[in-house]
Order: structure tokens, then sequence, then C-alpha cells
């Protein structure tokens, strides 16, 4: 019978948890992965074909990290001998002297990302077929593009499978035993570890509750839109058509982002930045359509080349903390559990980052970027929190 006793157990096979175990794999820690449903799977918050991978960004921090990012993505695809990434650039848009839209463009500017400002007498040269708002800026972030999502999940989980890392799916966590050495028992039996990293997603809270921790984290059902071309190829990968960002519009609150036509062809995908809270074991329960309204008003006003009834709705599950700032910091009692959680919609492209953290964190190392936007402690006046 194999060993049950590693180095690491990390709970929560998506891309987060994936990376960090393929980041301890590689500092030759005997690593476990562990994954309560069954590999692949939709269930989560790492499914699917495609996300935006982009510098463009709010707060400096992030775009600082996506540097190194864009590097670690480049050699997991040299690794797993797959491309991983398409470059298509990602197009920015909202009123001229917005909140979110400077934020943005001082973001990309400040920190030397490439980019390309639109002024509106020539934006239908460059962006055909959208109608853009009357006062809206558009600056382009030019290195940005696709990731190949579940391409990306599964050249990650087979290089650590490949460094040696052992990886469990069917085996869902049903207790957790703190101490100098942590305890973890499935459905199959016991494994141990001296530590314990948790990138559970919106199931991170129940996992928690066995080391007297919860966090403020909301879980929302986000629609996943595709929206099909009247004439196909009109808002194309293959004819150069952008990611986006609508930053404050009159539809909705958040941003609403999409992507070329590519995996579905002749379709679009849209979305709406939020959605519906839910219980994750429950999710096709939650049937809210008013997002999928809120999308259907901007692209019969925006994107004309669209039909502004979806053809394609997925789901797709957020664990949001109030700031919308991932958790990435060690237990405040137990130093050798590490947590990675509330990624709020924004955190596969970090994925390979976020390892390299979470591994640093583990291992006791310095971590290579500042982490304080990141700590439980900034939960501490949140009533939600049990700190």
């Amino acid at each position: 019978m194999a060993s049950r006793d590693f180095d690491c157990i990390v709970i929560g096979a998506g891309i987060q948890g994936s990376f960090t175990a393929y980041h301890l794999a590689k500092s030759s820690r005997k690593t476990l992965l562990l994954e309560q449903f069954v590999l692949p799977h939709s269930r989560g918050s790492s499914h699917g074909q495609t996300r935006i991978i982009r510098k463009a960004y709010e707060q400096d921090f992030y775009t600082q990290m996506m540097e190194e990012c864009y590097q670690l993505w480049a050699q997991l695809e040299k690794e797993a001998s797959v491309k991983l990434y398409r470059r298509t650039g990602l197009l920015v848009m909202g009123p001229e002297n917005g909140r979110d839209f400077l934020l943005f463009k001082n973001t990309l500017l400040k920190n030397k990302v490439p980019t390309v400002t639109l002024e509106p007498s020539e934006f239908s040269q460059h962006i055909p077929h959208v109608n853009r708002n009357p006062g809206d800026g558009a600056i382009v972030d030019t290195t940005a593009g696709v990731l190949y999502a579940d391409r990306a999940l599964k050249a990650v989980q087979g290089v650590f499978h490949r460094l040696g890392g052992v990886i469990k799916d069917g085996e869902k966590v049903i207790d957790i035993q703190i101490g100098p050495v942590v305890s973890v028992t499935t459905a199959s039996g016991v494994y141990k570890a001296k530590s314990l990293v948790i990138t559970a997603g919106p199931w991170a809270n129940r996992l928690l509750s066995h080391t007297n921790l919860q966090l403020p984290l909301q879980v929302v059902k986000i629609n996943v839109c595709y929206w099909r071309e009247k004439i196909p190829g009109t808002y194309s990968v293959a004819k150069r058509f952008p990611c986006f960002i609508q930053t404050e519009c009159e539809e909705g609150k958040h941003h609403i982002y999409g992507l070329p036509s590519n995996e579905y062809p002749g379709l679009m995908k849209v979305c709406y930045h939020m959605g519906s809270e839910t219980d994750p074991d429950e999710r096709d329960r939650q049937t809210d359509r008013w997002d999928i309204d809120i999308l259907s008003r901007y692209i019969a006003r925006c994107f004309p080349g669209l039909v502004p009834i979806p053809a394609v709705v997925e789901s797709c599950m957020y664990t949001v903390t109030p700031d919308h700032h991932f958790v990435l910091d060690r237990h405040p009692s137990h130093s050798n559990i590490v947590i990675g959680a509330g990624f709020s919609g924004h955190g596969f492209k970090f994925g390979p980052i976020v390892g390299k953290l979470l591994c640093e964190l583990v291992l006791g190392q310095v971590p290579s970027y500042n982490l304080s936007p990141f700590k439980i402690r900034r939960f501490l006046s949140q009533p939600k929190s049990a700190l």
C-alpha cells in the first residue's frame, strides 16, 4: 500500500492548488493534491476553455505580479509542450474621467505596460462593429490575450505528476486534525503531512471550519454567456478582435468583459463580473438571470454585430472577498496551514504566481511579493470573521 505520509497536502485541485502543488514538487517536497470531484470537472471556478490574461489592473501590485506571471506561463508551455496563451490585446473602455477607467489607464502608464490609446476619431477604424459610449475613453493593453484554461489546468497537473507528485481525485475531505503533523481524512483514509494548503475555492470556509476559522467569503454563481455573431467572424480572434473590459456603464455597476469568438466558432463570450449568492453544492438551483438582462441591453446598444440573446449559458462560481482582493496567508493560529482563497473572479491568470507564493509560505521563505494586501488580518473588523 502506498505511503499516506507527505511533506505537504494541498486540498483543492483548481488552478491555484495545482500550481501550489507544482511549485512544492519543484522544491523536492513530497506533495499530495486532493480533489473532491473526479477530474476534470466543471463544478468549481477553474473550468472552461478560456480566461483573459492582462496587465491592465486598477492596482499596481497586480500589474507588477503579472510581469513574472507571463514568464511562468511561458515556462509551463515549454514544460508541457502545449500552447496556453494567445495574444489579442485587451481594450479597456469607460468614461474618460471615471474613477475605474482612470485607475486602469494610470496603472498601465505608470508601470510602462505597452499600450495604445485610441482617440474617439480613430476608434471605429481600429475597433469595428462596436458602438463606443459617448464620453468613453479607450486604451489597449497590447500584452494581453486569451489563456486556454482547461488546457492550462491539465498541463500544470501533468507536470506536477511527472515531478513525482500524487493526485487523488474523487476524495472529499471530511475531517482535518490540526497539530505539528496535520491529519486529513477522506472516505478513502487518513493522510498526514507537516504542512497543509487549503485552496478549495467556494468550499474554503467549509474546510476552514475544521480549523476554527471563518473568512468573510461570498460565493456567487456567474452566468457565462456566449452570443452569436450575426455574420460569423465579425468579432473573431482570427480577425484580431481584442478581449475587452467595459468599466462604468449605464446598464450595471460592475464591469462587463468579453473575449473574441474562438472556443465556440461564431460565438463571442461576454459576461457580467458579478452574480447571485449561491450554495456551491446547490449551484444549479440558482437560476437568477438579472445579469443576462444587463448583458442583453449592453450588447444591443454596443455590439450591433451580435444577437442580443445568449446562444449558450454556462456556469462558474466566484468566491468573493469584501475588497475583491485575494487571501494569501498562513492560518492565524496554525503556521503550518496556508490558505489561498477569495480569488473574486479574477485569479486564474495569477495561478503560477499564487502557487509560488503559497509554496514560499509553506517553506518559510520570504515571499517574492509584498503580501500585505492579501493578509487575513484586514478582515478583523468584519462581522463575518470568527477571528
